[in-house]
């Protein structure tokens, strides 16, 4: 394999669609099975540690995978016995670091990967915010993108001081938020404003900066001071699947991702997701679509059952439960062990108690199977094999369910993700389903985009001026 640039997606266009992969993590001892940073091939208690970060990245590219995909959680999972002492023994998303302070670094070490970074609508400034991605968007040539969260820790807003928002309510207040970034980003530098003009002396001609004028939840009257990035607005990502999540990324996501243990209910988000892009008048696979996956391979399968025996038994399981009840504001530690899940209207990540409950399509899950179905392999799709195995697994979640790719979810690393690059990589790759090269241009064109700015039929196109793209 190489990581060189072709003119087009390897691919594209091209015979059976090409997977899509990002290198799903946090900046913490882990996000989804606790307790395996104390495997003593485990090297993720040195998340805040910038070697870490750039082994990471290194292995990412080397794979050609798309993007290291960064969640993040500005609170601390509480909900479990109504404290966080749980979380806090296991690891689990505790303590976790800014995931933006570690991208200049990765970026730095690498040509063509790209990084996703989670940002909280609820918590964040606009201004502040869309200043920090563009600084990124420039230092890396155009290979960031934005998570946009609303926000599901039920901690966060005593931390920041603030008053719960209802979960509908903050994706309303969403939706004004990202008006705002895309004033920010494409309303306010015009094409050709930066002259750079050594000779005359003017580096900003000031006719072709207007300023922001924005009432509302979010007021702001004033200049951008970030000149246009490679790509302007970040590509975008979004990960809510309640009924409101979906409108809203069929509206604003180029990318969304979820966790769907089985392919019916994978189908079932799809093509939700994909009649949301085409109500808000954009064409169906105008979204690329992943699942989140845990991968363990190896030669063959006997070693693969191995290394899962391994997984299982350093997997924390109070720790499992304890950060999905915070993740999905249900507190599980009331429950005994042959009890069902009751449904309740959560306000952190509703589409968790769905999936819990027969009310919204779920199915009823007792917390006794949940224990088990938390510790591994979880609410995630789940793969043990041999390369070929896992390749036929992959292939079949792509073809019959219609995602395009996959969230790599972290095991025991680093050998997890070499696991992947060295065994899965080139058999995909043989079978001409994985790129053997990456693209040329931004994130945006990378994953498969005729330009590296946002498309015309996006919400956010709407907002350029006029006279963009004059002479």
């Amino acid at each position: 394999m190489t990581s060189a640039t072709s003119p087009v997606p390897s691919g594209e266009g091209r015979g059976p669609k090409q997977i899509l992969t990002n290198a799903f993590w946090m900046a913490s001892p882990a996000q989804h099975w606790t307790g395996l940073w104390a495997h003593p091939d485990s090297t993720s208690e040195n998340y805040n540690e910038l070697g870490f970060w750039l082994d990471l990245a290194r292995t990412a590219e080397r794979g050609l995978i798309d993007a290291v995909f960064m969640a993040d959680g500005i609170g601390v999972l509480d909900v479990y016995e109504g404290k966080p002492d749980a979380v806090m023994r296991a690891g689990g998303m505790f303590p976790a670091n800014d995931p933006m302070m570690v991208i200049p670094a990765m970026a730095a070490v690498t040509e063509n990967l790209g990084f996703g970074i989670t940002g909280n609508t609820s918590y964040e400034t606009p201004y502040l915010l869309a200043r920090r991605f563009s600084t990124l968007d420039h230092l890396t040539r155009g290979r960031v993108s934005w998570n946009v969260v609303t926000g599901c820790f039920t901690s966060v807003p005593k931390t920041m001081g603030t008053e719960p928002v209802r979960h509908d309510q903050r994706y309303d207040f969403a939706d004004e938020y990202m008006d705002l970034m895309y004033k920010l980003w494409e309303q306010s530098w015009e094409d050709g404003a930066v002259l750079r003009d050594k000779e005359g002396g003017v580096f900003v001609d000031p006719s072709r900066v207007h300023p922001v004028h924005h009432e509302g939840r979010y007021p702001c009257e004033g200049i951008y001071v970030c000149e246009p990035s490679p790509q302007r607005t970040p590509y975008l990502y979004s990960a809510g699947a309640s009924a409101r999540g979906v409108a809203f990324a069929g509206k604003h996501a180029e990318a969304v991702f979820f966790a769907a243990h089985d392919k019916a209910y994978g189908r079932q988000l799809v093509d939700g997701y994909r009649q949301a892009a085409v109500d808000a008048g954009r064409a169906a696979d105008d979204i690329k679509i992943f699942n989140a996956i845990t991968i363990i391979v190896a030669p063959t399968e006997a070693e693969a059952r191995d290394i899962e025996a391994e997984c299982r038994q350093y997997s924390n399981s109070t720790g499992n439960l304890a950060m999905l009840s915070g993740l999905a504001g249900v507190d599980l530690s009331k429950y005994g062990w042959d009890d069902p899940i009751e449904y309740v209207e959560s306000n952190a990540i509703q589409s968790l108690v769905d999936a819990m409950t027969p009310e919204k399509g779920g199915r009823a899950v007792r917390l006794r199977e949940l224990a088990e179905f938390t510790g591994l392999p979880g609410r995630d799709a789940y793969v043990v094999g041999s390369t070929a195995q896992v390749c036929d697994e992959l292939i079949s979640w792509v073809d019959e369910v219609g995602i395009d790719g996959f969230n790599l979810v972290r095991t025991i690393e680093p050998r997890g993700l070499q696991s992947f690059v060295d065994l899965v990589v080139p058999e995909l790759q043989n079978r001409g389903r994985y790129k053997t090269e990456y693209a040329q241009g931004t994130l945006r064109q990378k994953m498969g985009a005729a330009s590296p700015r946002l498309p015309d039929t996006h919400h956010g196109a709407s907002f350029r001026p006029l006279t963009a793209g004059r002479a």
